[in-house]
């Protein structure tokens, strides 16, 4: 099977929280309804080529940070068994301590259960959500996120850290600043993405971006 995102599924990142990163495919995002976002593509339901291939990326790790962010199209819980067992593996064979990951609200009680299984294997897991916004009406009637808690302080307590989409046109200066304050308030780290252009009807807005780029990365940066 071909893997057209096989020269970017394992990179370092070097400032702000050094690790390295790794896009591991799964069986598919369980939600998929994300008016924004397309990435839930990457995907098969051959869960051996998945195994083979999530091996051959996990194979890159160095260990250099003794941290790993692990991610894929979807949340962790779309990966299989093998790859669980492999995640493990790299983690103990190259002292890393470490591990972020990803999974979307719904999953939220398999996310609990799965950094118990990492602690007991003396790895530290760091579960991270794509809220967007906490603007709730925003987010569940125009992003379709499927987040049911509009509470950020609910939603913190099974999730460690939280992503943000900013670069939307509705967005202004004094909102994109709210919810920025507000994921550092409730969560450890506060992670912020910029829309660029994909296969969705929803369009990164230059004026918005530009705002975000003059005003709120100098603060936060």
């Amino acid at each position: 099977m071909e893997d057209a995102l096989k020269d970017c599924r394992y990179s370092l990142i070097t400032e702000k929280n050094p690790r390295e990163i790794v896009l591991l495919r799964g069986n598919g995002c369980k939600w998929k309804r994300c008016r924004f976002c397309d990435y839930h593509l990457d995907f098969s339901s051959d869960e051996q080529e998945n195994a083979l291939l999530n091996r051959r990326v996990l194979s890159q790790v160095t260990g250099k940070y003794g941290c790993l962010e692990v991610i894929n199209s979807g949340s962790i819980v779309d990966l299989n068994r093998q790859t669980f067992k492999d995640i493990i593996q790299v983690c103990q064979a190259k002292n890393i301590t470490r591990l972020h990951f990803e999974s979307h609200w719904m999953h939220r009680q398999e996310v609990v259960a799965l950094k118990r299984v990492f602690a007991s294997f003396g790895i530290t897991a760091k579960a991270k959500i794509g809220v967007e916004t906490f603007d709730y009406s925003f987010r569940e009637s125009y992003l379709n996120k499927g987040i049911s808690e509009s509470n950020p302080e609910k939603i913190a307590k099974y999730f460690d850290e939280v992503c943000l989409l900013q670069g939307l046109t509705g967005q202004t200066e004094e909102t994109m600043r709210h919810d920025i304050e507000i994921g550092l308030q409730f969560f450890e780290r506060v992670c912020v993405n910029i829309m660029v252009a994909n296969n969705t009807q929803v369009r990164p807005d230059e004026k918005v971006i530009e705002i975000f780029r003059k005003a709120i990365y100098p603060i936060y940066k």
